[in-house]
């Protein structure tokens, strides 16, 4: 599966459950506001409080109509929704008591989706928006119509009482309430602080636990991938065995076939043509001797100037009309390097790749090689056409070409060649024209 489709799916996926726990949220709002103007009291602020729930509402079309669109949904995006749902439950917590409502602690039910579905950056962004909502609401709010009710004929009851039986104290009646006043402050200013607290335990914990998560699941797919990929290998690698030991027998039969044309013909052009023809067919050959001893012998260490040399040469020998100038650029002397048979043949793919880019252009192809202490780097540079969008996104991909009689597999090998001793393959159009193949290989920490 492509990268940008996981994308799309996993936060359309989000946004998908945040629109069904937001018709909740709605739901809820409005049957506590019925509830309220019912059963407790009919003074409150029920504008502005109706206007925000129905502003709720009006968000939450749009996100259904979002929905219906099939463009990735990023966590910038996530963010700005759980926002909205902070902003909206600020004004119905404004206008219902602030601080003193028992639903202030609703604030922490964004933190927690932001901490489980956004990164640490958008966790501590809502940590910090939720933490500033509820500190204003400390400070400015509405107070409950009830509580002030209640509060002020108990108040003047108070007052009548004094006055009756001590006519001469001079304490003020809202002094008795004073240490129920202070107990409810502490408890406001506990809960509050019991909000910091929690507030950070999330942004923190349940951030970095759903961060491993999400670093476990990437890696689990790329050893899925790198499985999947291993296993074509080694059945391609099955059926190249099979086809080479398959294969001797018709080329020596073209070999002998090809003799007794040549003894025959008598027309120079066509003696040439067979004499190509004769080269070709022995280069197969000696290819398929070459995998064979390559197979049964193990590799020796070569200076890498002597082994792309080496390389370069067989290479002009199958493309013996391609034109190319090769550059060195290191300290010498070059370092060596092992003579690996899978390597080879990457190589010579990415030549061949960049020899059919370039097609009948007059210049000569570059073939750059620099060193250092910690890597190798070789760029191939054709005078092509340039990748495309298509083929830069799936360069490197089984099975995936631009050629007309391509099969496919020349770059998916070669990336898996590289892979495997901790190296890459980079593809890039230049400025003025035509690609650049580079291949990076490490001299410290190769996988082996």
């Amino acid at each position: 599966m492509n990268p940008p489709l996981l994308a799309i799916q996993t936060g359309h996926s989000h946004l998908r459950r945040l629109f069904l726990l937001r018709c909740v949220a709605i739901l809820a709002q409005f049957t506590t506001l019925i509830l309220l103007h019912r059963f407790l009291s009919p003074d409150f602020a029920w504008t502005p409080m109706l206007g925000a729930a129905g502003f709720l509402v009006l968000v939450n079309a749009l996100t259904w109509w979002r929905l219906s669109l099939d463009l990735p949904v990023g966590n910038l995006e996530l963010f700005l929704q759980l926002s909205v749902d902070v902003l909206v439950l600020t004004v119905l917590l404004y206008y219902g008591g602030g601080s003193t409502n028992p639903f202030v602690s609703l604030y922490l039910l964004p933190l927690v989706i932001a901490a489980a579905t956004l990164t640490r950056r958008h966790t501590w962004g809502m940590a910090a928006l939720t933490l500033a909502c509820y500190s204003l609401l400390m400070v400015w709010y509405v107070p409950l119509p009830s509580g002030h009710a209640q509060h002020e004929p108990a108040a003047a009851m108070q007052g009548m009482d004094h006055s009756q039986h001590d006519m001469s104290a001079m304490t003020p009646p809202a002094a008795t309430a004073s240490p129920l006043e202070d107990a409810f402050n502490t408890h406001v200013l506990g809960m509050w602080l019991g909000f910091v607290i929690s507030a950070v335990v999330v942004a923190y914990f349940a951030a970095e636990m759903a961060r491993a998560v999400r670093i476990r699941d990437a890696q689990l797919t790329r050893v899925r991938e790198e499985t999947l990929r291993n296993e074509r290998i080694v059945a391609l690698g099955t059926q190249a065995a099979g086809a080479a030991h398959e294969l001797g027998t018709p080329l020596s039969t073209m070999s002998v076939v090809i003799g007794e044309m040549r003894h025959d013909c008598t027309s120079p052009e066509q003696l040439e043509n067979l004499t190509i023809l004769d080269e070709q067919v022995r280069s197969c050959k000696r290819i398929l001797d070459s995998l064979l001893s390559h197979a049964q012998e193990t590799s020796d260490e070569l200076s890498l100037e002597e082994y792309i040399r080496n390389v370069l040469d067989e290479w002009q020998l199958l493309r013996p009309t391609v034109r190319y100038r090769f550059k060195l650029e290191g300290i010498q002397p070059s370092p060596r390097l092992r003579a690996d048979q899978a390597l080879r043949s990457a190589l010579l793919n990415l030549l061949n790749n960049a020899a059919d880019a370039s097609g009948a252009s007059p210049e000569e192809m570059i073939i750059l090689l620099r060193w250092n202490e910690e890597r190798i780097v070789l760029e191939i540079r054709d005078h092509g056409p340039g990748l495309t969008p298509e083929a830069a996104a799936k360069a490197g991909s089984a099975f995936f070409t631009t050629k007309q009689e391509g099969r496919g597999l020349g770059l998916f090998l070669a990336n898996a060649t590289l892979d495997q001793m901790g190296g890459s393959v980079r593809l890039s159009n230049r400025e003025g024209g035509g690609a650049t193949t580079e291949v990076i290989i490490p001299l410290r920490g190769r996988k082996t």
